[in-house]
């Protein structure tokens, strides 16, 4: 117990400088004017980017009206997502080649995002630079893996996202506009896209950033350059509410479990806001049925420690829910 709660208070030290930069910047005249460009065209990309952010003093007031406003008219298109899968396939034992394609993609995709307002990651990390360039921001995008439910990557997987670093009072800072904009929903076996701006995604602090993205370029970790890949890998999966929520599992931070069942399942979960204990379940799933259950939940130093003791051995999904919205899923093995 004192080792995790060590551990959590380490954590919470390091990872708060970047959430806490901007606390003090209203955004709220930066979303109104992204809010009345709505619709706006993309064939004058100097003219747009200056109606979003001439009224605006600061660079990231500016940088949001310009995040904002692609993440709320920009629509995620299957078609050229799976296009970009099925290339990124073809040249996946080689970044280098990967990273040649993209360059070369990147102007055909955008004459396709300007007529139709529809576009994978790499049209979405790539519009975000273009118009941060024109405001006089200094935007990269990033190549590398993203981790989603039916990702399934493994170490010899080709990357499969891209998404920005901006810089902002001399500070890099790492955003996914893709994952903010919205997500894919199946309607009778067809992929919809829903709109539904996720503003966890936007300057996310790195420490948290890396749960479920890797770039193929380490530099834009922002943070621990000793994190593995295999480390990124071993993670437990984080879900969208979780950044949406600003809640957090820290410990532990392998998504494969074991233990026996004199031994407690514990858990660590630190949140940017002040949550009522009954918010949390554990939705457990052994294979062949599924049950939510409240688990033991005590109040600590910024956060939260949730338990929950195992009565029979198995492998369970163990799903962390906040108001019945999933954060995270470990898979526990119990033993005698």
């Amino acid at each position: 117990m004192r080792f995790l709660l060590t551990l959590f208070l380490i954590f919470q030290t390091a990872l708060h400088g970047q959430q806490k930069d901007f606390n003090l910047i209203d955004y709220e005249k930066a979303d109104n004017t992204a809010n009345k460009l709505e619709g706006a065209s993309l064939k004058n990309l100097p003219l747009l980017t200056y109606n979003l952010t001439n009224d605006l003093k600061t660079d990231v007031e500016k940088f949001r009206a310009i995040y904002l406003w692609v993440c709320t008219n920009i629509e995620n298109d299957y078609v050229s997502y799976i296009k970009t899968k099925n290339k990124r396939k073809k040249i996946k034992k080689s970044n280098a080649s990967f990273l040649a394609w993209n360059k070369s993609y990147t102007p055909k995709m955008f004459r396709r995002l300007v007529n139709d307002k529809k576009t994978a990651c790499t049209g979405y990390a790539y519009l975000i630079k273009e118009m941060a360039n024109l405001a006089g921001l200094q935007c990269e995008i990033v190549n590398g893996f993203g981790r989603v439910l039916n990702a399934d990557l493994n170490i010899k997987s080709a990357p499969n996202h891209s998404w920005n670093a901006i810089q902002l009072q001399q500070k890099w800072y790492l955003c996914d506009a893709t994952w903010s904009a919205g997500t894919f929903i199946i309607n009778e076996d067809i992929p919809v896209f829903k709109k539904n701006f996720v503003n966890g995604y936007f300057l996310t602090s790195p420490e948290y950033f890396k749960r479920n993205h890797y770039p193929i370029d380490k530099k834009w970790l922002l943070s621990n350059p000793n994190y593995k890949f295999e480390d990124f890998l071993a993670e437990p999966l984080l879900y969208k509410d979780a950044f949406e929520f600003g809640t957090y599992p820290i410990t532990p931070n392998k998504m494969k479990i074991s233990l026996n069942k004199e031994s407690a399942f514990e858990m660590i979960v630190q949140s940017e806001k002040k949550l009522v204990k009954e918010m949390f379940q554990f939705t457990l799933n052994d294979g062949n049925k599924s049950k939510t259950i409240i688990p033991e939940v005590e109040v600590v130093k910024n956060g939260y420690l949730l338990r929950h003791q195992f009565q029979f051995k198995g492998t369970y999904d163990l799903h962390l829910n906040l108001n019945k919205k999933p954060l995270a899923t470990y898979v526990i093995k119990v033993t005698k």
